[in-house]
């Protein structure tokens, strides 16, 4: 079949193989693991006492003599991390007499395009948005017109975030490339604390007015041609938190969602059901993949208004609903973060307890030097996703978020081909290849290319047009599906 694949400033790309979609959420709990350095005095509570208030958490260790600063790394440091930035990342700030959570703060977090640029402020709004566009096959998300009593259905906004020491690298690594005096091909990674963030939203005229103060809601500058914008009151649905930590130059990819946008695929009954509206989910039952499936030449779901999480926790389950096999324990992965879910919400007072941890992923690095480790990411390269018994990746294997992998958490256009071997995640695009496939036999490798605002950024210098780099991710992205689909 004729697969029209449409970049994500709309350019369109003829190709001859059907686009499916996949990149998903959670993972597992214990089996006589060590405590970390964030373990409370309970056994049972992975939570810290000190990241609460919530207005007093401080940013978690990261660096040298942090609890990943070791040989032997264990699965709950990892979601205790993500946790934390998190919560350090809404914690409010004081900016001109108003409060604004901190990756808002633009003094501290900096907003910028899919391309690293700077975005432009605009007077008397906290946020910019202009991309609609997901990954993969280019999906809209609208949501559920039944959620509100007006029957309005709004799009799905995105915002990209970075911090300051990702900003100042990123600086150097383009420079260093452009001038020739660092190979494309290389080992370099970003430092310690280098953070990204990716952030959903929508107009709050999507969701009834009584259910309102369970968001965040701020006043946003929304945009569809970059020229006029009109100020708007949205509603924050999830965000990604993209962050290097020590011995993980990969980076720590976690995510969040407001809790009451979709329901879990339930892989047991075979079905994801709702007794209620929800807002990306009409309530009622669908079966299969089509809900989350773009179809690329209706540029609509092959199933409206039903989109779900395919796995809860990005934990990958079986059709019995048993926890599949593979490189990373499911009930110890899965069981980590529901503890934290549960112990964060029971000491949150503010909006941001209607708000959970969907899961994370990493790489295991354990015993490797710094060097070793940036030669395993370039060495892995497309296949540093891979979910099967023995591989390094480890957390939520299919990690994704409803609202900005909806119709990319499965290459597969069946449940049942779905295995360790085809799972999707953050790694299945992002990874030490550059995107630029122009010369798909001498294409450039390096940990930096991880960062696909990086990549971007590197080519916009080299003098593309923002519409040829967006081109040239649709193309990887393409050629991820293929190795998903057609390999397996």
């Amino acid at each position: 079949m004729r697969l029209i694949l449409k970049s994500t400033l709309g350019i369109t790309l003829s190709l001859g193989v059907v686009f499916f979609s996949s990149c998903k959420k959670k993972q597992e709990s214990s089996k006589k693991e060590i405590d970390s350095v964030y373990a409370t005095s309970s056994s049972t509570e992975l939570c810290e006492k000190s990241w609460f208030p919530h207005s007093q958490t401080k940013n978690p260790a990261e660096g040298k003599g942090s609890p990943f600063d070791t040989d032997s790394s264990t699965n709950r440091m990892f979601h205790q991390w993500s946790w934390q930035k998190f919560l350090w990342l809404t914690k409010p700030t004081l900016v001109e007499e108003a409060e604004i959570p901190l990756f808002l703060n633009h003094e501290k977090i900096f907003q910028v395009d899919s391309h690293m640029k700077p975005v432009k402020d605009v007077e008397g709004v906290n946020v910019i948005l202009t991309d609609t566009l997901q990954a993969g096959p280019g999906g809209v998300l609208k949501t559920n017109p039944k959620f509100n009593s007006d029957n309005k259905s709004e799009t799905v906004f995105y915002s990209i975030h970075i911090d300051p020491i990702l900003k100042k690298s990123a600086e150097k690594f383009k420079n260093a490339i452009i001038s020739g005096e660092l190979d494309e091909n290389n080992y370099k990674t970003f430092p310690v604390g280098a953070l990204e963030l990716k952030v959903s939203w929508v107009a709050t005229s999507a969701i009834p007015k009584e259910e309102l103060s369970n968001y965040y809601v701020t006043t946003a500058a929304i945009s569809r041609d970059t020229i006029n914008y009109s100020k708007t009151e949205v509603a924050m649905l999830g965000m990604h938190v993209v962050g290097v930590v020590e011995n993980h130059p990969e980076f720590i990819w976690a995510t969040f969602e407001h809790d009451d946008l979709a329901p879990n695929y339930n892989w047991k009954q075979n079905k994801a059901t709702s007794k209620d509206q929800k807002l990306l989910f009409e309530k009622g039952e669908t079966s299969g993949l089509d809900a989350i499936t773009w179809d690329t030449l209706k540029h609509q779901p092959n199933v409206k208004d039903k989109a779900y999480d395919l796995f809860q926790y990005g934990v990958p389950r079986n059709p019995d609903g048993s926890y599949m096999k593979t490189s990373q324990g499911g009930k110890k992965n899965f069981d980590n973060v529901n503890n934290l879910n549960e112990c964060v919400k029971k000491n949150l007072k503010d909006v941001w307890r209607n708000y959970f941890y969907n899961g994370s992923i990493w790489i295991n690095t354990d015993g490797m030097s710094p060097e070793e480790q940036a030669k395993k990411i370039v060495e892995l390269g497309q296949g540093i996703d891979n979910g099967k018994e023995g591989s390094l990746a480890r957390g939520s294997l299919n990690c994704a978020n409803v609202t900005m992998e909806t119709y990319t958490q499965t290459f597969q256009n069946d449940l049942s081909k779905i295995k360790a071997n085809t799972l999707v995640n953050c790694f299945t695009c992002h990874n030490a290849v550059n995107f630029d496939v122009e010369d798909k036999d001498n294409r450039p490798s390096s940990p930096l290319y991880l960062s696909h605002i990086f990549n971007g950024y590197v080519e916009r210098e080299r003098g593309k047009s923002a519409k040829e780099v967006e081109v040239l991710k649709a193309k990887h992205e393409l050629e991820e599906y293929m190795k998903n689909t057609l390999e397996n």
